[in-house]
């Protein structure tokens, strides 16, 4: 069912309306950074509100390659994920000194770094940012045509990327380190490691995911690409849908796609909108709404949870009985301290 679905949608820049690319495209990027944000928080336990420093930097990254590097700017856009994640190693030497709180905030002031970092450039415009002129080659056709279908494969890869790792043994590892960090490294699980390795991965997506938004957007500037928005709308979807969730992301992402196209216009009432959403959602809602529907209705569409399953001939076999205790002669049998003695 899936895969006739990922087929039927990319045949839409054959029949659809130009403009239903550029929302995919959009909501696309939204979606696969708040997949991975789910990932790093939702499994690994990192809440973590800078991780706009690597959407920004994916899609610096790919405005380089492509304006200077003379690089097809399609092909830029996985190696801008791939430029973000590079960066985020020696990043996280930083962000892993701090714990809990510190940590959040850590990685929001790492993104105000990197923000004003770029808006010192003057080869990437600065502060009021430049244009993809590496695009100016492209028909408007097929530009928004490669860019809707490498938005495709980018949710479909980032969706079974994640539900593969999840369902591997480094999967459970992870949330056995949000659980309890102390108690997953006395079972020889390498902390330190796989918090890297899911650090990492979760920068590249969110680098891939400034790539894909910026190269259809076709201009990009710090204030844009480093913005607090990104993370506080990705908490969102994930809030809303579910964190913890593969579906959470998903769900979240759809109905903040329905809220931004038609209320988007009421400015500060949408926002407050938004808040008082998340709010509620969270008060009774405390798994998400598609946590509700699991717990509720059983459903699952990227089922993550193991169960323990023991054969029908052990569950039958009876216990062996327990061993008995050898008998105290009455002369030498005194009473324990605090036992009551019973008179004949």
């Amino acid at each position: 069912m899936a895969a006739i679905l990922v087929v039927v949608a990319a045949t839409l820049p054959f029949w659809a309306e130009s403009s239903w690319m550029r929302e995919f495209v959009e909501i696309a990027s939204y979606f696969i950074f708040a997949m991975m944000w789910n990932l790093l928080a939702g499994y690994g336990g990192m809440v973590s509100i800078g991780q706009q420093a690597f959407l920004g930097l994916g899609g610096y990254g790919m405005l380089a390659l492509g304006n200077f590097a003379g690089m097809n700017p399609f092909l830029a856009v996985p190696l801008g994920g791939l430029a973000a994640a590079l960066i985020a190693l020696p990043v996280s030497w930083v962000a892993f000194r701090l714990q809990g709180g510190y940590f959040a905030i850590g990685t929001w002031v790492i993104a105000e770094v990197f923000r004003l970092s770029i808006a010192n450039v003057p080869a990437v415009g600065g502060g009021s940012g430049t244009t993809l002129t590496a695009l100016r080659g492209f028909e408007r056709g097929t530009r928004e045509s490669l860019t809707y279908w490498i938005a495709l494969a980018s949710v479909v890869a980032c969706v079974a990327g994640v539900y593969l790792f999840l369902r591997s043994k480094q999967g459970l590892a992870l949330m056995a380190i949000r659980d309890n960090e102390v108690a997953a490294e006395s079972q020889g699980i390498a902390v330190r490691r796989m918090k890297l390795a899911v650090y990492t991965v979760a920068a590249f997506g969110a680098g891939l995911a400034g790539a894909l938004y910026f190269v259809g957007n076709l201009r990009i500037s710090p204030d844009a690409a480093f913005s607090v928005n990104w993370t506080a709308f990705a908490i969102f979807m994930v809030v809303i849908g579910g964190i913890g969730r593969i579906e959470g992301p998903i769900v979240g992402a759809l109905i903040f796609w329905a809220l931004n196209k038609f209320f988007s216009d009421w400015g500060t009432w949408y926002l407050l909108g938004l808040g008082l959403l998340a709010i509620v959602v969270t008060l009774f809602f405390k798994q998400g709404l598609w946590g509700y529907a699991q717990q509720r209705w059983g459903w699952s569409l990227f089922p993550t949870q193991r169960r323990l399953v023991t054969s029908r001939a052990a569950a039958k076999s009876p216990a062996p009985p327990a061993a008995a205790a050898p008998a105290s002669h009455p002369a030498s049998a005194a009473p324990s301290s605090g036992s009551p003695v019973r008179s004949h």
